[in-house]
C-alpha cells in the first residue's frame, strides 16, 4: 500500500522577495526605512512563518511522502487525488491553490494568528497534522465550498473559489452585452465580478456595501452566486441598470464587444482566459467543489 503524500502549500515571505529584490538584508532595512517601515516586523513574521512550516513538516508521520509547492509553481505541479494538502499562509493562498484542486480534502494553517482574517487558515500547525492524519483516515468533518466557472463558447474553462473578474487587463473600460435573469444590457465599465459566498466575506464584501447594502449575499455552501458590474457607465449607447444580483439558478452570460477582455479567478491575472470581439462567456456555479477541512 502507498504511503499517503502530504503537499505543503507556502508562498514566499516578505523578506525573501525583498532580499530577491535587493540583494542584501543592509539594503532590504535601507529600503524599509525610507519608507517608515521596520526590518525586524518583517523578519518576525518571516521567522513565524518559518517556525509554522517546519512545525508541519516535522509533525507529519514519518512514512508518509511529502512536497512542498510554493504559490508560483501551483499551475505546474501535479496534484495527486489522494494528496492530503496543507495550505501554510494567508486565506488567499487556500483561493490560489483551490484552482490546481479536485477532491483532495485542504487543510489550512494560519503561521501569523491575528493577523490573517483566518476564515479559510483556522487551524494552527498542530491541529493542522492532526487534521491531516484524519483526513487521510477520512474521517475528518469536511466543508465542501462552492467554487465559481467561467466557460467559453470554444471550450476553455477557468475555475476559482473566491470570485472571477472579467475585464481590460489594463483595467480601462471594457464593452460587453450583459445577458442574466432574461435580462440585456450593453455596457461600459470596469469589469464584471462573479462571487461564490467564500467571496462574499473577502472582496466582494465590500463591493457589496457600496453597490448593493441589501443584497443577501451566498453561504460559502450555498449553490449560488452574487454578481456586481464596476463602475457602469452610462451613456447614448451604453447603459448602467444592471449592476449587481445574485444567480441562485442559471448563469451570466458576457458578450464580448471589445478587442480584449480577460478572465481570471481570485487574483491571479497570469493565469487567465483571453477574450476577443464577439466571444460569448458565460459564469455559473462549477461542477466541482473545494473540500475544506473543519476538524
Amino acid at each position: 500500500m502507498v504511503a499517503p503524500r502530504a503537499v505543503i502549500v507556502h508562498r514566499a515571505s516578505e523578506l525573501t522577495e525583498l532580499l530577491a529584490r535587493h540583494g542584501t538584508r543592509g539594503q532590504v532595512a535601507f529600503f524599509l526605512d525610507q519608507r517608515g517601515q521596520s526590518l525586524a516586523a518583517v523578519e518576525k513574521r518571516h521567522e513565524r512563518t518559518r517556525a509554522a512550516l517546519a512545525e508541519v513538516s516535522a509533525g507529519l508521520p514519518l512514512d508518509w511522502r511529502r512536497a512542498m509547492v510554493e504559490r508560483s509553481e501551483l499551475s505546474r505541479f501535479v496534484f495527486e487525488p489522494d494528496d492530503v494538502v496543507l495550505v501554510v499562509g494567508q486565506d488567499g493562498l487556500v483561493a490560489n491553490a483551490a484552482k490546481y484542486l479536485g477532491i483532495q480534502p485542504v487543510i489550512g494553517i494560519d503561521p501569523l494568528p491575528g493577523v490573517n482574517p483566518g476564515v479559510l487558515v483556522p487551524h494552527t500547525p498542530s491541529a493542522g497534522v492532526a487534521l491531516a492524519v484524519a483526513a487521510s483516515e477520512g474521517t475528518a468533518a469536511v466543508c465542501e465550498r462552492v467554487m465559481v466557472q467561467v466557460r467559453t463558447d470554444d471550450g476553455q474553462s477557468l475555475t476559482a473559489l473566491n470570485e472571477v473578474m472579467i475585464g481590460q487587463p489594463g483595467h480601462q473600460s471594457a464593452r460587453y452585452t450583459l445577458e442574466v435573469d432574461g435580462r440585456s444590457e450593453r455596457q461600459s465599465s470596469s469589469g464584471v465580478i462573479v462571487s461564490t459566498g467564500t467571496g462574499s466575506t473577502g472582496w466582494c464584501a465590500s463591493i457589496a456595501r457600496i453597490q448593493a447594502p441589501r443584497l443577501p449575499l451566498p453561504t460559502p455552501t450555498e449553490s449560488a452566486l452574487a454578481w456586481f458590474v464596476r463602475e457602469a457607465w452610462p451613456s447614448p449607447s451604453t447603459g448602467a441598470d444592471l449592476f449587481a444580483g445574485r444567480l441562485d439558478n442559471g448563469e451570466l452570460t458576457l458578450r464580448v464587444e471589445s478587442d480584449r477582455l480577460v478572465a481570471f479567478g481570485d487574483g491571479m491575472e497570469d493565469d487567465r482566459l483571453v477574450l476577443s470581439w464577439g466571444q460569448r462567456v458565460s459564469v455559473g456555479v462549477a461542477e466541482r467543489t473545494l473540500r475544506t477541512v473543519t476538524g
